[in-house]
């Protein structure tokens, strides 16, 4: 856990230190929501790109491993980007927020597939709602810190990299630390065609319907959240007129909603898988985004709804998530682990186009394209709980 905080806010300082750079370019409108939009989608394509594999190493070798392998990498990773930023140069910075992505998609596996291996059954949702609490604990903490060091770190931004890599070192230090534990699918091939690999494993997901709904649901979830958080940057300045401080505490804001709902619906679930939370969060995602778009809301009404929004998003991904670690079989966990990251990653670079769709193109308000995402969250959990009988009546 204290390895997927420092994760969490490594990764979100880097993000979001490079997407304030970008605003603060005088870059032309269009050419600042571009490059918003460019550094979410390198962002995720990694995910779409390498999830598989780190899907593969989860299950031949062990996790413990692995995570400790993918930290040490973060350390490089975060010296190129010092390097990168003390040339203020936009091509590099890119390419440091892609590299990140690339260790976050090979990380993400293990660190979810570990911990039916280390919590009992009747404590999975628990420890999923802390995790999640402490992963956006680290998204409040990165994204405020991210966009401190934009400010008072502008004349020096490579001073930033140092800082992160120092952390990564940190990061490492805890993943050694990790409880050790075996590999579970030792003789698993290399998967060499990755596309034919999420076949297989859409296939050992369809034919369990829990696991099925779950991984649509997570596509969903991560697609939702990913264009409420870009578009979040773009409403904080074009319509609140905020500066980066300040539009770093907006999603400060939304982190810490997702982090308590988390941990609420953790204890909500009472031991067990409890599928009614999704339907109760997707409909309080929708009604919340609706005071967001309002005309004339001001900075406290839209704290107000967007902590409400984060929430109910908590009480959505908890049960989901509990879903994708208990169903596979316990050679086949990281297998489908990666699946399923490498899918939201696609919601998520989907969102990216959607986004820039929605603003470009369709000329809708930032405060619209929020109700678009209502919209979506709530087709989400209608899907979950028409489709899925368990989701209405909470069996586990």
């Amino acid at each position: 856990m204290a390895t997927q905080f420092q994760n969490a806010f490594s990764d979100n300082a880097l993000k979001n230190l490079v997407i304030l750079l970008v605003m603060a370019r005088g870059l032309s409108e269009p050419e600042r929501d571009t490059y918003v939009a460019l550094a979410a989608a390198l962002f995720a394509a990694p995910f779409i790109l390498f999830s598989m594999l780190g899907g593969w190493l989860a299950d031949r070798f062990s996790k413990q491993r692995v995570m400790s392998a993918v930290k040490l990498a973060e350390v490089a990773i975060m010296l190129f980007a010092a390097f990168a930023l003390s040339l203020r140069s936009l091509p590099l910075e890119l390419t440091a927020v892609f590299l990140m992505g690339c260790h976050s998609a090979l990380f993400g596996p293990s660190k979810y597939g570990i911990l039916p291996e280390v919590l009992p059954h009747d404590r999975l949702s628990w420890g999923n709602g802390i995790l999640e609490l402490l992963t956006f604990l680290g998204i409040i903490f990165g994204t405020v810190v991210g966009a401190f060091f934009a400010e008072s770190l502008a004349g020096t931004p490579g001073l930033a990299g140092v800082i992160l890599a120092l952390l990564a070192v940190g990061g490492w230090l805890c993943s050694r630390q990790v409880l050790p534990v075996p590999a579970a699918a030792p003789d698993r091939p290399l998967p060499l065609n990755p596309v034919a690999e999420l076949w297989k494993q859409l296939k050992v997901m369809r034919a369990d319907r829990d696991l099925w709904r779950a991984n649509w649901g997570n596509v969903g979830f991560f697609f939702v959240a990913a264009m409420v958080q870009m578009n979040l940057l773009l409403h904080a300045k074009d319509v609140l007129k905020l500066g980066e401080t300040r539009s770093g505490l907006l999603s400060a804001a939304l982190a810490l909603g997702i982090g308590f709902g988390s941990v609420a619906a953790g204890f909500a679930s009472r031991g067990r898988i409890e599928y009614r939370l999704v339907p109760i969060g997707a409909l309080g995602l929708a009604l919340s985004t609706i005071p967001m778009g309002l005309a004339g809301v001001g900075v406290a009404g839209f704290t107000v709804a967007l902590v409400g929004l984060g929430f109910a998003a908590g009480f959505f991904i908890v049960p989901i998530a509990a879903v994708l670690q208990h169903r596979p079989s316990p050679e086949n966990k990281g297998a489908v682990q990666g699946a399923a990251n490498l899918l939201s990653f696609v919601g998520i670079l989907g969102a990216s186009g959607v986004q820039w769709l929605a603003t470009r193109q369709l000329h809708l308000t930032t405060g619209q394209v929020f109700w678009v995402c209502g919209a979506c969250a709530l087709l989400t959990g209608a899907y979950s709980a028409i489709s899925r009988g368990h989701f209405i009546r909470g069996e586990a």
